[in-house]
């Protein structure tokens, strides 16, 4: 798995940026952020931005800021955004790099009692019936990542990074046509 990026994608509370903490630790690769390296470089969150700008003006700041992370970067592992892979261009820019997605596939009800716990401005998450219409209407994008971990409630980071490190080395982690969802 030398030269191969991870970018971990799935809905907002699926325990991405964990996640990839946790498969960053076990394999001594970097680990990214999107939402945090996009608060860094524009001194605004992701949430402030949606709010002051729009949904359309962040999604083209995350569009440029993953470009430079994808083609400034090997051997790293990316929490990218709930929205990231919904994004055609963004698909594109991944797909380009040769790097391997992987959809953190948790149900609604943990991830609204996720968003809920944490208490963060979501301003694309307003109330449930919102934020589950964005589930719905996001997960047919996320099953076309290369591979789909399911998410259970009692699951936790380390156990989780390990299943996906497990499938990442059985596959050869950088031969696109071997990857398969499990």
């Amino acid at each position: 798995m030398t030269n191969q990026q991870i970018i971990i994608v799935g809905f907002m509370g699926s325990g991405k940026t964990t996640v990839a903490w946790e498969v960053g630790q076990k394999l001594n690769w970097a680990v990214i952020d999107l939402d945090d390296f996009i608060t860094s470089s524009e001194g605004r969150s992701p949430a402030e931005i949606i709010e002051q700008d729009g949904e359309n003006s962040f999604r083209e700041i995350e569009t440029q800021v993953l470009g430079k992370v994808l083609s400034n970067n090997s051997r790293v592992v990316i929490a990218a955004g709930g929205g990231v892979w919904t994004v055609g261009e963004n698909r594109r820019l991944i797909a380009k790099q040769g790097a391997l997605t992987v959809w953190l596939d948790a149900p609604f009800e943990l991830c609204w009692d996720r968003i809920q716990v944490k208490r963060e401005m979501r301003p694309l998450a307003p109330s449930e019936e919102v934020a589950k219409r964005l589930y719905r209407d996001r997960r047919p994008v996320y099953e076309s990542a290369d591979l789909r971990i399911p998410v259970a409630e009692n699951d936790t980071a380390e156990e989780i990074a390990g299943r996906l490190i497990d499938r990442v080395t059985t596959i050869g982690g950088s031969e696109t046509e071997d990857r398969t969802r499990v």
